[in-house]
């Protein structure tokens, strides 16, 4: 088995405890036993528990560049797909994004470098909607409703009634192309 392959099977590893039993439940035994690797395996690929966290952080970082790359792309919405994307479509997007809130809220918490590349996620999103744009205030209404949105979804709440959700689109959409005249 590949290197990378068993680092990625110890990152899933980690998200699930992450989710299923908490931050408590997180140690290099629990993680090593859940990946089906050694406590040697696990530490020739993080050497402590926080390199760990700082795994799982790089790996959302990369996924977030993934997502800034498609939202760029010519042609592309910014603020569609940014509000589109807010709405997780599967269990594995909210568990990436949930198990990172989970690490940073442990009495560890992440590494400096990991809350970041967290702030710079969220900061990006930021530049990107308010380059779009071009009007800062509607960009940061754009993006709290999306954060609301992905937010509520990671706690479980209720999906808000779609036919109100799609209003909410529409009418932020109407109001970004009247800013962008």
């Amino acid at each position: 088995m590949a290197a990378s392959d068993t680092r990625e099977r110890i990152l899933d590893a980690l998200q699930r405890i992450l989710i299923t039993k908490g931050t408590a439940a997180v140690t290099l035994e629990s993680v090593a036993a859940e990946a089906g690797v050694s406590k040697g395996g696990l530490l020739y690929h993080f050497r402590s528990k926080q390199a760990m966290l700082q795994g799982l952080t790089l790996r959302l970082d990369d996924e977030a560049e993934a997502e800034f790359a498609q939202a760029t792309e010519k042609g592309v919405d910014v603020v569609r797909y940014f509000l589109e994307t807010s709405l997780p479509s599967s269990e594995e997007e909210m568990a990436l994004y949930w198990s990172v809130i989970a690490a940073l809220r442990s009495a560890e918490g992440l590494s400096e470098a990991g809350t970041e590349v967290l702030a710079r996620v969220f900061n990006r999103w930021s530049e990107l909607l308010t380059d779009y744009i071009g009007d800062p205030v509607l960009a940061e209404i754009v993006r709290l409703v999306g954060d609301g949105l992905y937010l509520s979804a990671l706690s479980g709440l209720p999906s808000p009634d779609p036919d109100l959700l799609k209003q909410v689109f529409d009418r932020l959409l109407a109001q970004v192309a009247e800013a962008r005249g």
